[in-house]
């Protein structure tokens, strides 16, 4: 078989394309094996190929191109479906016109899991032209939006291509994601040109062709050749779709059934409301199993010992009973309806009682319940993950801690001592599949849940935490995948002035890029069995991540990782006189302890200070970093004053305006965040301060740019291409001007809130200037609610209501219904693919639903560290589904906005 390919791209000098496929010629989709192509003209590449007597593979030519840069980076077109596959015996030859599906194209997002498992899934319409038998033309093109009835239409100006007739034009079929039509092209009607059309198959009628210049097909017919045309989308108007949707934890839902605590069975009423109300897609926080202390800590759930498992606090009991064991989970009723009526989840007691009915339902099923067919697909199909998760919960209960490190054995994971646990002879069988049997069951409840979505036409939309647990399962599986001497965290923001310490490990990106992101990819593909979209929890971590050093507390300590740091010699070249102690140690004197100590300062220098040389001071060995001085506090009462001593030691440990680079020898150097507003930097000659900022602004917001849009694209990339779920990031914080360029290219949507303007100099985000490609809502799990923020800073309320709502006047003190109402609706009408919104702003547009004390209804406040993740809804969803009136009336809301 005689293989020509060819590609309309302009290249730009250095740049190369190459062609990858499931063929020895093409490398077998390995693009180290990949083909290069031969430059033709400054509009095209091309590239022929001859696959000896083996023909095509069965399954059909899959292929695709790569861009070589001129700094040797590989850019893929995004997809796997263009596949190759002419069942004739007489075709000798086939000539492929192509063109580049750009990742960051916005219909790409039409064919991701959401669009097209739910959203846009309908039956192909009938009626289709016939394919021509010995056709000489494939013409194939992709059309995600079109209306129930339509079908795509080929016309042009020749005989073979109807001569325009848009009464008979040629119906195309649906294959796949493509429509395609085979037609005979004789050599007289070369070349020609061609449009795509929209046709309503039920009426018979041409709706219209689509926008631009008309195509050309232009190749000369052989015989024995086909050539097959991919022509990408049709143009037609792809960014009119629009929808809305909630967002709520699972632990947040309140049902009659539930346990005092949202559970996944509860998340099928959810979408009966969401259906009721026009919405579309239902977004939750993290679900996996956070369970490390056994105490109310464990409610975060961004600290997950297992990027795999379920946590067992969604699990439904009376599901795991069933009729025949219901008697024992009914004798628990009075206690359900104490914790039920809570006003807040209580975490410890809801887990208490699951996890001992869970045992005892356990002992009374016996070995049955690994019996069935579907619990050995599921052990099978997961046992990468399940058997260590299972493994590691058995070892943190026996020995009362997830410190692997302090177990008496097994604190080194070993395969073959973790397999013999899971063999009948093992003494530990039993315990260890406990936790299998609890992790089957949480399996089936939320796919039950997620099948329930699907069939209401609701989406779900999964959380992906930026770290993992310090002391979880996948750290002690493979704890090389992780750089367990840091911590991940966020540098100062709106939320904290300190910035925050997550306390996770930061990710050794070298070693997971040496597998192919194999545990990433393991990671979306569990996702996938549930979710159809999902947010990458802080994507900024994959261009640089804020790491802070072990010995630190405070995030303000931390610096981004990888950096390009500033050399000692750009001090000299920048009129700067290095002084490495001025510079990198605590610039402690006496003003400065009497302005963060008060009374307490002679206190200080007599119990953690020494006199230098300098006139000033320096911590003493014992409290020179902020972990020492933790550990002292650590075993002294809870008071006032300690706490008081503890943050301003904190400060004066952070009391620095250069970081030394680990391993340098004095040659290497990062900035301190907010060097400015230290006592240190405000202490030195305006000269310096002046110099010092030039250097700080060229460090943190010029030189990194394009180090850091390498880094991500290393990650991102792949780790995007291992899953068709509908990606979205969540980009706040200090953004780097790559990242939007990053995120265009790969089609990954970005987050825009109204409150948190990525333009610095704008004090409110306005909806209606949200890029197509977007998510907008005007709160998050980490925010207060509309309704508690209007009340957290009036000057900020009055410039809102008067400049972004547009009302004259003094802003109310309290957001009255209809402010929340106009806040929605401005979200609603922007022109964002998503908008979605916290279940208590949309409770916030009714006098009667909403909370009545709206700080009561913020999820996380990031600056506390110890947070208590116990938010649930006021009223149950089975009577929230009664609230005909204002369901009624939200969906009017939602469907006017063309959502």
């Amino acid at each position: 078989m005689k293989l020509q390919f060819n590609i309309r791209f302009h290249t730009e000098f250095g740049q190369s394309l190459w062609l990858s496929g499931n063929i020895d010629e093409l490398g077998n989709d390995d693009p180290a094996g990949a083909l290069e192509m031969q430059y033709l003209d400054s509009e095209f590449w091309n590239s022929k190929v001859e696959t000896g007597g083996k023909g095509l593979p069965k399954e059909g030519l899959r292929y695709k191109y790569l861009l070589k840069t001129k700094d040797g980076e590989w850019v893929s077109e995004w997809g796997h479906d263009r596949v190759i596959d002419v069942s004739r015996k007489d075709v000798e030859a086939i000539e492929l016109l192509d063109t580049w599906n750009h990742a960051g194209e916005f219909e790409n997002s039409f064919f991701t899991a959401p669009f097209n498992n739910v959203l846009l899934k309908q039956p192909a319409p009938k009626g289709k032209t016939k394919p021509a038998k010995d056709f000489t033309h494939i013409f194939r093109v992709k059309a995600p939006l079109l209306k129930k009835h339509e079908a795509v239409c080929l016309l042009g100006n020749s005989h073979s291509l109807t001569n325009w007739n848009t009464v008979e034009p040629i119906i195309l079929s649906k294959d796949g994601d493509w429509w395609s039509a085979k037609v005979v092209i004789p050599g007289n009607d070369l070349p020609s040109g061609y449009k795509y059309g929209v046709f309503n198959t039920k009426d018979n009628s041409f709706v219209g062709y689509e926008k631009g210049d008309n195509r050309l097909v232009y190749d000369h017919t052989e015989k024995g050749k086909v050539t097959i045309l991919h022509d990408g989308f049709i143009h037609l108007p792809n960014d009119n779709w629009k929808g809305a949707g909630i967002a709520i934890p699972v632990f947040s839902l309140r049902s009659k059934n539930s346990f005092g605590v949202g559970e996944f069975a509860d998340i099928k009423l959810l979408v009966d409301w969401a259906k009721q109300t026009g919405l579309k897609l239902i977004q939750i926080l993290p679900v996996n199993d956070t369970t490390a202390t056994h105490t109310w800590m464990d409610s975060y759930p961004y600290a997950a010992i297992s990027a795999f498992a379920l946590h067992p606090l969604f699990i439904n009991l009376a599901d795991v009973a069933g009729k025949k064991f219901s008697g024992k989970v009914n004798a628990l009723k009075k206690k359900q309806k104490q914790l039920n009526e809570l006003p807040a989840m209580d975490y410890e007691e809801v887990m208490k009682f699951k996890t001992a009915m869970l045992k005892e339902l356990y002992e009374l099923m016996g070995e049955d319940c690994f019996e069935s067919e579907g619990y050995t697909d599921f052990f099978n199909g997961n046992r990468h993950w399940l058997q260590p998760y299972a493994a590691f919960s058995f070892f943190r209960d026996k020995y009362g801690t997830s410190h692997y490190e302090e177990w008496k054995t097994n604190g080194e994971y070993n395969k073959e001592d973790i397999d013999r646990l899971f063999t009948v002879k093992s003494a530990a069988r039993k315990e260890v599949l406990f936790y299998c049997f609890v992790q089957y069951h949480l399996h089936i409840q939320l796919k039950e849940a997620a099948d329930y979505a699907h069939k209401k036409g609701i989406v779900l939309k999964g959380d992906i935490p930026i770290g993992i647990y310090r002391h979880g399962c996948d750290a002690w599986v493979a704890p090389k995948l992780y750089n367990m001497n840091a911590q991940a965290g966020a540098p100062p923001d709106d939320f904290t002035a300190v910035g925050q310490n997550w306390e996770f490990p930061t990710y050794n990106w070298k070693r997971m890029q040496e597998d192919g992101f194999g545990w990433w990819k393991q990671r979306f593909e569990q996702m996938s069995n549930y979710f159809d979209a999902f947010r990458i929890d802080h994507i900024l971590g994959f261009f640089r991540i804020w790491s802070i050093p072990s010995h630190a507390v405070q995030g303000i300590m931390g610096r981004f990782v990888p950096c390009l740091p500033v050399h000692f010699v750009e001090f000299g070249e920048n009129g700067i006189w290095f002084d490495d102690r001025r510079f990198c140690k605590p610039f402690i004197n006496d003003v400065i302890l009497h302005e963060i100590f008060d009374d307490l300062a002679n206190a200080v220098r007599e119990q953690f200070l020494v006199r230098n040389e300098f006139e000033g001071y320096d911590l003493k060995p014992e409290y020179e970093t902020q972990r020492l001085v933790e550990a002292h506090f650590a075993g002294l009462p809870q008071s006032d004053c300690n706490e008081k001593l503890k943050l301003g030691l904190y400060d004066l440990i952070s009391n620095v305006i250069l970081f030394e680079q680990e391993g340098s020898r004095g040659q290497e150097f990062h900035f301190r965040i907010s060097m400015e507003k230290t006592w240190s930097f405000r202490y030195l000659i305006p000269h310096i301060q002046h110099k010092l900022k030039e250097l700080y602004i060229n460090y943190f917001f010029r030189r990194q740019d394009d180090f850091w849009k390498k880094e991500a694209m290393q990650k991102l990339p792949h780790l995007k291409n291992a899953t068709n779920m509908l990606v979205c990031g969540e980009d706040l914080g200090m953004v780097p001007h790559c990242v939007p360029d990053v995120m265009k290219q790969l089609g990954i949507l970005s987050l825009e809130i109204q409150r948190m303007p990525k333009d610095i100099n704008k004090e409110f985000f306005h909806p209606n200037d949200a890029p197509y490609m977007s998510v907008i809502t005007p709160s998050t799990h980490d925010m207060s609610t509309i309704r508690g923020w209007w009340e957290e800073n009036r000057e900020k309320t009055q410039h809102f209501y008067n400049h972004v709502l547009g009302q004259w006047g003094d802003a109310p003190y309290f957001c009255e219904s209809w402010i929340s109402r106009a806040i929605v609706m401005q979200h609603l009408y922007s022109p964002a693919m998503w908008s979605i919104f916290q279940l208590q702003d949309i409770l916030g547009m009714n006098e009667t639903l909403k909370r009545q004390n709206p700080h009561e209804e913020r999820i996380n406040n990031p600056a506390i560290a110890k947070h208590f993740w116990q938010y649930r809804m006021h009223i149950s969803l089975e009577d929230l589904i009664k609230q005909e009136e204002f369901n009624k009336e939200l969906k009017g809301y939602v469907e006017n906005s063309g959502r």
